[in-house]
Parts: structure tokens; sequence; C-alpha cells
């Protein structure tokens, strides 16, 4: 008897010196199944990328997730759910988004932004941009005529301002009295880029100017030299809009490549 139980105390003891094994490199063992912690590790990534800082807490649901889904996925399979065609289709999806987000990662890395890259961007911007920029007011209208009567009631005293609010078609700018705050004169549609840089500061256009959004009573209140942004401001955003760029071109570079039949 007293051999029996010696012996069963070594068995113990064997089998707990390969269980702690097994349990140091996975996350848990659900139903006799390792679940390794790359799961949870993959999980985790997941929520960083998403720009949730992954606190302790986090930590102990990630691990609770993880396991929820090994036990509802056992319990599918035990259902033979996983082999119904519905189930197979859906697979093929998400293996084809995940090797596309693959592949673009790695087009990425391999075509980095460089420092060069967005001084160079910058430089054209700059080059793009300088000059004056104008501090104008407009009142835009759907008639001719509803334009007509606005400038003669301006004429005759009547408040820029409180008309614009009122009667113009612009829901930016009506709300603020017309005003369109500072921009290149360049960035407007040409008709009314022609018609304000005509204008002396403080002065208004004597006849309604027509564009593709109707009928224009425009105010020029004031000139400035361009204030452009430092590149340190704008770095970010450059290098974001250069890599969506060179994302798109290496798509179209592989769509013309492929032979579709």
């Amino acid at each position: 008897m007293k051999k029996k139980l010696l012996t069963g105390l070594v068995a113990a003891a064997l089998m707990s010196t390969v269980a702690l094994p097994v349990l140091a490199q996975n996350l848990a063992i659900v139903n006799g199944k390792p679940i390794p912690k790359e799961r949870a590790e993959a999980l985790r990534q997941q929520v960083e990328r998403s720009g949730r800082p992954v606190t302790p807490e986090m930590e102990g649901q990630i691990k609770e997730e993880v396991i929820a889904r090994e036990i509802f996925m056992q319990e599918a399979q035990k259902r033979g759910l996983d082999a119904s065609p519905d189930y197979k289709a859906q697979m093929e999806l998400a293996r084809q988004s995940i090797m596309i987000r693959e592949l673009f990662l790695d087009e990425q890395k391999k075509n980095a932004v460089t420092d060069a890259d967005i001084q160079a961007e910058y430089d054209k911007f700059v080059a793009a941009n300088s000059g004056k920029e104008f501090k104008a007011s407009h009142i835009l209208v759907e008639k001719e005529e509803e334009a007509k009567a606005i400038l003669a009631a301006l004429k005759k005293g009547g408040k820029f301002e409180e008309i614009a609010k009122k009667q113009s078609k612009d829901p930016g700018s009506g709300a603020k009295g017309g005003d369109l705050d500072w921009a290149n004169p360049g960035s407007y549609v040409p008709e009314f880029t022609a018609a304000l840089v005509k204008l002396e500061k403080g002065k208004m256009t004597q006849t309604p100017v027509k564009s593709q959004f109707g009928w224009h009573i425009i105010r020029l209140d004031d000139v400035r030299d361009a204030q452009l942004p430092k590149l340190e401001e704008v770095k970010p955003q450059i290098a974001q809009q250069l890599q969506q760029q060179r994302q798109a071109k290496f798509q179209e570079e592989m769509r013309a490549k492929a032979k579709v039949e």
C-alpha cells in the first residue's frame, strides 16, 4: 500500500513538471487544447492599432476574450459549422483581406516615404502657395435679379453681413456674414478669382459675378503676404498623403500588369 502511494506521488510530480512548461508557453488549456500566447498578442496589437492604450485591466480582458473565442470555436466545430459552404466562403474573403493588407504593408516598407521626399513635396507646396492671400466675403444667390437687388440694397446702406446671413445660399460663409477667411485667390473658381483680384481693399463688385454655383457679390476685406505653415507642422499630413499616392500608384501598376480574361 505504501509502495503504491509513493509511486502515485512520483507520477504526479512527473506530470506536474511536464504541465508547467506547457502552461508557460500557452495562454491557457481549454478542454485539453493548448491556446498559444500569440493569439492574445495578435489581439493586443489590433487594439493598439485602433489607437487605444492596452492597460493592465485590458490585458485581462484580452485573455478572457481569447479563451471565450476558443470555447465558442470548439462548439462550432463540434456542430460541423466549419464544413458549411458559407463558412468556407467567408474564410476565403478573410484570407484575401489579410493577405492584401500584408502586401500593402510590405510594399510600404520597401517604398517608404523619406524626409527628402517630404521636403520636396513641401517645397512644391510653398512655391504654389507663396505670394498674397486675400480675405474675402461674398453673398451667393441663385438668380441674377436677386444679386442685383442685393447690390442696390447695399448701395443704399444695407449691412453686408446681415444680408449674407439672411440671403446667401452658401451655408458655410453665410452663417458668418459672408466671411470666407484668408485664402490664396487661386483656390476659388476662375470667375470668382478674376473678379476678386481686381478689387481694392474694402471695395465690392459693382455687378454680380456668375459662376457654376450661382451669382456672387464679392467684397475684398484685406490682403497680406501668404502665411504658410512650417514643415514640422504639416510633416505628418504630407507623409500620409505621399504614402496614399504611392499605394494608389502601386495598385494601378499591379492591375495594369495583370492578365484578365
